[in-house]
């Protein structure tokens, strides 16, 4: 049941006969979609066949369409959901996908008995608690890229909108005012665009200013070869000193939470103008509204917030952030609700990445891509191969626990293994052959109560 205030749409796909695991595991259903290729042995975990997804935050629905031609159960809603209301659900599903107003804390994972992996259906991380998720054996994905060229296409449209003072003039329009004026209205070409962060978008924002005839400038903490005829500085200062544009593309992080407050405004070009469509710690708002009023600055684009209402219809307002109405009284200020990749192409392709990713983690063990555990991959098992069986152990870095687990694999042929860590957390994927199914219950209880484990999956 729906607590009051969710709207949680069930839908699911489920086989029309279950087939018990001794059936499937020892039947011989080769698939072939063309004559002469190959198809993968499609791999199921041997301890539960009905796989549960929910997805909040109206993810796209070609993802919950990928979800379900796998045969997952998905429940998906349009909104976002409260600590507490994921406390109470969380339970009962294998997987969870959100955006970036669901926070996943450390007490939605410990509730999370059956969790296996998270998907962000965004490029940010920072809603997920990384390492709680890592040390229970939980594998993060993202889209880093799908929604790049999005967010910087809105960074184009800002720059000209607030260089014409758009925003305004077309206000005024639907007030009924006729204000035609050219004071303070500039072209953009030769003017100079600073960019902090120069990443998948601010190296593809680059490449876009410099065909409108801009000057690019970037800065990031680390040396990177630039696109066209951007130049990287060699501080954050130089680059607010000499931008007529700053445009900020950095992670939250604790050294970039007000990266730009009162000292780094009053270090920008007078008459200059910010555009943040990071992350909403990045700026120090009550400073901006004073280098605003002040005149120093001559706008603003701001699309994300400290903090950002859960839901569609939902009030922006002094409640939410102190300093909302103040905000947005200021002229040449131009406020979006995280809009930046919000586009129908960027969701379809964050959908179809994200699915994939959380897909194969599901189906084969694969984390490649995982933002929070190592990344591990084997190739497929061959469809001929079919008392082969995938061991998925996720287990404490320490020494030791390879011989450990050998030892209980050695009355079979190793095919192939794969083991990484990061940090404090190790994975180690093998495919072992000739498994009877008597045998595989046993195989996984012998890894489990190893003392390193975190947890094991087995799939055949």
């Amino acid at each position: 049941m729906a607590t009051p205030g969710t709207s949680v749409v069930s839908t699911s796909i489920s086989p029309s006969t279950s087939a018990s695991f001794h059936d499937r595991f020892t039947s011989s259903s080769f698939a072939f979609t063309n004559p002469g290729v190959r198809v993968p042995k499609v791999l199921h975990p041997i301890d539960n066949d009905d796989l549960k997804l929910l997805l909040l935050e109206n993810i796209s629905q070609e993802a919950v369409k990928a979800f379900q031609a796998h045969g997952f159960h998905v429940d998906h809603s349009a909104k976002a959901m409260s600590e507490d209301e994921l406390v109470e659900k969380i339970g009962q599903y294998h997987a969870i996908g959100i955006r970036s107003k669901t926070k996943i804390t450390e007490r939605v994972i410990k509730a999370a008995s059956k969790l296996l992996v998270i998907g962000c259906f965004c490029i940010g991380t920072n809603q997920v608690d990384l390492s709680t998720a890592a040390r229970a054996g939980i594998p993060v994905f993202n889209s880093p890229f799908s929604n790049s060229r999005s967010v910087a296409e809105l960074v184009i449209s800002e720059i000209v909108a607030l260089s014409r003072q758009l925003f305004e003039r077309a206000y005024e329009m639907r007030t009924g005012t006729w204000n035609k004026q050219s004071k303070g209205c500039w072209e953009i070409r030769g003017k100079t665009l600073g960019i902090v962060g120069y990443g998948h978008i601010g190296s593809q924002l680059s490449v876009l200013a410099e065909s409108f005839g801009m000057r690019v400038l970037f800065h990031d903490v680390i040396p990177l070869m630039p696109l066209g005829q951007a130049r990287q500085v060699d501080s954050l200062e130089t680059l607010l000193k000499e931008s007529d544009f700053v445009t900020l593309h950095v992670p939250e992080l604790p050294e970039t939470t007000n990266m730009i407050s009162e000292k780094e405004l009053k270090s920008t070009k007078k008459g200059a103008y910010l555009i943040n469509n990071a992350r909403g710690k990045v700026v120090d708002i009550p400073a901006l509204i004073e280098a605003l009023r002040s005149k120093h600055l001559a706008g603003a684009a701001i699309d994300v917030y400290p903090a950002e209402p859960g839901a569609n219809g939902a009030p922006f307002d002094d409640q939410l952030n102190s300093w909302s109405s103040a905000l947005r009284s200021i002229p040449n200020v131009i406020l979006t609700p995280h809009i930046g990749g919000s586009t129908e192409e960027a969701q379809r392709m964050i959908g179809e990445e994200v699915s994939m990713a959380v897909t194969r983690y599901l189906t084969s063990g694969s984390t490649l891509g995982a933002v929070n555990f190592p990344e591990v991959d084997l190739r497929a098992i061959a469809p001929e191969q079919m008392n082969n069986v995938r061991i998925c152990h996720v287990h404490i870095n320490q020494p030791g626990v390879l011989r450990q687990v050998n030892d209980i694999l050695s009355p079979y042929n190793v095919e192939k293994q794969y083991s990484d860590s990061k940090g404090d957390i190790a994975y180690l994927m093998a495919d072992i052959a000739d498994v009877s199914p008597r045998d595989v219950n046993s195989l996984q209880a012998k890894i489990s109560k190893t003392n390193a484990n975190i947890l094991t999956r087995l799939l055949a």
